[in-house]
């Protein structure tokens, strides 16, 4: 934390970091603290990046996913199908997201399932989402 505090604090440091700069700070008090980490690449995937979902252990859900309805990859525009994090910043995604179309790669596609999933089973997730 002292660290995040410190590069946020300096203004150089934040801008050039910006929005990942937690990340960075962790990494930074990790090597100035000795810690060791064990890397695996089958540890985490990163839709729509990495097509398959493997037995990676999390998906990692940082980039917008969108696709046109052939389930082409329209990375940098706004596809016929889209579901990006970002399209919710005023409030939690609603329940039963659309699946994408055929042709989208399966870590996409299983990201959402997953979505779909956990908003069905929170209690009360129609009055969370409408309390913003």
């Amino acid at each position: 934390m002292n660290v995040s505090l410190r590069m946020k604090d300096d203004p150089e440091t934040d801008k050039a970091f910006g929005w990942v700069l937690e990340m960075y700070a962790y990494a930074i008090a990790s090597a100035l603290h000795g810690v060791q980490h064990t890397l695996r690449k089958d540890f985490m995937l990163q839709p729509p990046w990495d097509l398959e979902v493997g037995k990676n252990f999390i998906i990692h859900y940082t980039y917008g996913c969108d696709y046109n309805l052939k389930g082409e990859l329209t990375y940098g525009k706004i596809g016929g199908w889209r579901f990006d994090k970002r399209s919710y910043l005023s409030g939690p995604p609603p329940k039963n997201l659309s699946l994408p179309p055929p042709g989208v790669p399966e870590s996409v596609v299983r990201l959402v399932k997953m979505v779909n999933e956990a908003t069905a089973n929170i209690p009360d997730w129609d009055s969370t989402r409408n309390s913003g």
